[in-house]
């Protein structure tokens, strides 16, 4: 340290003293130097360097003490403070703002690449029309926009591209994508909106319609992109092969065949001053609707054609008025089912982007469409919505109904309404019962649940100590069910409905599950019943048939299945529940299985079940939630549900039950969920109704009824109800 101290003071005097003695702290230092006679200073002693190699290492450290003072006092300096900076000459700036903005526009090229990829501005910029078939050829629907091949520029006549240069676009050929000149005009003329053709193609295949600056700026910049990657032509080509011409027609070619039926190659110079003139507004100036506007816009394309040179004033003169020729392209199919508007999504998921027309086959059935609606429209429905699904049991779905009338309410209520399955939910907890080694004849109590905060009830408090599985599902009881749920699990059962392919939300432990209180669609559960029908599942519904599996497929598959005892024994009670349990009113003379469901307060009703090749799930409701008078499962759902099956499967109305369908011998058990006092009676839709003012017979399709009163029988007109409109 001391010899740090004398070095440090060695170096503080010669900060100070400049070229002064070192003598002090270097004995061996000379600090005189000679005598310059021409100097006035001769007084003043003169240094001279030293041999001494001491002093020159020494001198070396203090220069390098001196450095690393300084680089620590540069580091505590703001880097725009540094003499770095200062001294960077103006050449060094401009060049190192050359680099950036290149670096800058490398990040915005790669950022395009991938946002704005320039094969999109060769696909349609609407979804082009897909036609649907049945399963038997009929055409059922038609969406999607009317798009034709791509034009190309070469093969039209000059005037058309000059029609829409003209009109659009005049400095077309000689801009950057970005027209300062276009702008300028526009906003001292009043018209055009200064966007040119790049920029129309930027923004109608790139971005959304949004006004905003922000977007403005995205337009300009991928406007300058597109001009650097395509030729003038193909830019031309893109924008025409786009654009919206008005009545759902796109591009040229749809346009050209729409309004003229001619193609773009061979259109007339009226005929392509009117289809340049559509551009900036279509459906006000389209000529099919408001042929006095698109002739006006017409006349002013011809004048900017006459502005630039392309025509004379006596050609312009000479031009006639366009002749409109629209003719029938087979276009008049309906665009909007219920079917439709559930399948054709699902067809686009696979369909790559082209201006090709679609024409896909799906696994609709039109004489079971055309049925289930018929039956749909003829149900005393009052103020209620109905939903019906019908599919094959591998989940081919062959007929829909989404509600009363598609024309005033095209929300779907088979694949889209979530509502409670009911009692319809009880087949999953009897399924997992039985798998647990429950059979149909072990007994359960069907007491009065009196413990736990949830007690449900059976319908009309009818009880009794003890009761068989099959029965308690066949009459539908609610206690008995619950009790089932809890001892067999609701983790199992929960386990159950998944492996069925229901995805509803369900809470572990809530007993209310039991009685099928997690919301659904009937798309949903009918799925789940097809399941069980096939025996193997989940079944997932779709609308396009589908080849026969590979063996790998079937390896791979997650497909699962019951043991063949599970199987016939929950197939047993289903039978049961339709033949002489709460389903009575679905009942058919072959076999068949279903069950009903009734939610709190009749806010739904519901039957689902299968017979044949068949599965159908049936669903009454209000869109409201509000209650439905009285309505259950084992009413009108069921016999709307027969009905269907009836003529579906083209049963005779009462044939000889086949040996192995004859009625279970323990007869009728009462049902828990019907209405109280209405029971049906045979298979033709008969109900026996008792209430206080006495017993009434009812009989679908017969305008009568039959009271019995205090004074004999009475015969009165019943009131038809109004069908839908």
């Amino acid at each position: 340290m001391a010899f740090f101290d004398r070095f440090w003071k060695g170096s503080r005097s010669r900060a100070d003293e400049g070229a002064g003695t070192r003598a002090g702290f270097f004995p061996l230092y000379e600090s005189t130097r000679p005598v310059d006679d021409d100097e006035d200073d001769d007084d003043l002693p003169r240094p001279r360097v030293s041999a001494n190699p001491a002093f020159d290492e020494w001198d070396a450290k203090l220069a390098g003490v001196d450095e690393a003072l300084a680089a620590t006092e540069k580091k505590r300096l703001r880097w725009w403070q540094r003499d770095y900076w200062r001294s960077r000459s103006k050449l060094w700036w401009t060049g190192r703002g050359i680099l950036a903005t290149f670096a800058v526009l490398a990040l915005l090229i790669g950022w395009l690449t991938f946002t704005a990829p320039l094969s999109k501005s060769l696909e349609p910029i609407a979804p082009p029309q897909v036609t649907l078939l049945a399963s038997d050829g009929t055409p059922i629907a038609r969406q999607g926009a009317i798009v034709e091949a791509p034009v190309k520029v070469k093969d039209l006549p000059p005037h058309v591209v000059e029609a829409f240069i003209a009109i659009e676009d005049r400095r077309f050929y000689s801009h950057w994508g970005i027209d300062p000149r276009g702008i300028a005009r526009a906003a001292w003329t009043g018209y055009g909106g200064g966007s040119t053709i790049t920029q129309q193609l930027a923004k109608f295949t790139f971005l959304t319609p949004e006004q905003s600056i922000t977007r403005k700026a995205r337009e300009a910049l991928i406007a300058l992109w597109l001009e650097g990657w395509l030729t003038k032509d193909e830019i031309l080509e893109r924008y025409l092969s786009n654009a919206y011409f008005g009545d759902n027609q796109y591009g040229l070619r749809a346009a050209s065949l729409h309004y003229f039926y001619r193609q773009p190659e061979k259109l007339r110079p009226e005929q392509a001053a009117m289809l340049a003139g559509l551009l900036q507004a279509p459906s006000r100036y389209a000529p099919t609707k408001h042929y006095d506007k698109a002739k006006a816009r017409m006349e002013l394309v011809v004048k900017s054609m006459v502005d630039e040179g392309y025509l004379t004033p006596a050609e312009a003169k000479a031009l006639p008025d366009p002749r409109i020729d629209v003719r029938t392209r087979d276009d008049n199919l309906p665009t909007g089912t219920y079917f439709a508007d559930w399948a054709l999504p699902l067809a686009r998921e696979g369909m790559e982007a082209s201006y090709a027309k679609q024409t896909l086959t799906t696994t609709l059935d039109s004489r079971l469409q055309a049925l289930a609606s018929r039956i749909v429209a003829r149900a005393p429905l009052g103020g209620a919505q109905v939903a019906l699904v019908a599919m094959r049991k591998n989940g081919e779905v062959v007929a829909m109904v989404g509600g009363r009338d598609y024309g005033k309410s095209p929300f779907n209520r088979a694949t889209q309404a979530r509502r409670q399955p009911g009692s319809t939910f009880k087949t999953l907890v009897y399924l997992t019962a039985l798998e647990e080694g429950w059979e149909p004849g072990d007994t359960i109590p069907n007491t009065p649940i009196t413990q736990g905060s949830y007690r449900p009830k059976n319908a009309r408090e009818q009880y009794s100590d003890q009761i068989r599985l099959e029965d308690a599902f066949a009459t539908s009881s609610n206690v008995a069910a619950v009790r089932l749920f809890q001892a067999v699990g609701s983790d199992k059962v929960i386990r159950t409905a998944r492996r069925l392919g229901i995805t509803a939300a369900m809470t572990e432990g809530d007993p209310s599950l039991a009685l099928g209180t997690s919301s659904m669609t009937l798309m949903e559960l009918t799925a789940a019943y097809a399941g069980i029908a096939a025996n193997a599942y989940p079944v997932e519904p779709h609308a396009f048939p589908r080849g026969e599996r590979s063996w790998w497929d079937w390896m791979t598959t997650g497909s699962k299945s019951m043991s063949s005892g599970v199987h016939e024994d929950l197939e047993s009670m289903l039978r049961a529940a339709i033949n002489r349990g709460t389903g009575r009113g679905a009942s058919l003379p072959i076999a068949n299985y279903g069950k009903t469901g009734t939610t709190q307060d009749y806010r739904d009703a519901l039957f689902v079940g299968y017979a044949g090749d068949l599965v159908v799930g049936v669903w009454i409701g209000k869109d409201d939630n509000t209650p439905l008078a009285g309505v259950t499962g084992g009413s009108l759902p069921a016999r709307i549900w027969r009905d269907f099956m009836l003529s579906a499967l083209k049963i005779d109305a009462a044939p000889a039950p086949a040996a192995d369908d004859t009625p279970d011998p323990e007869g009728p058990v009462q049902p828990l969920d019907v209405i109280e006092g209405e029971i049906p009676l045979g298979q033709d839709g008969t109900r026996l109704k008792v209430d206080e003012n006495g017993v009434s017979l009812r009989q679908d399709g017969v305008p009568l009824e039959v009271r019995v009163e205090e004074g004999g029988v009475v015969v009165k007109p019943v009131t038809a109800p109004t069908p839908p409109s």
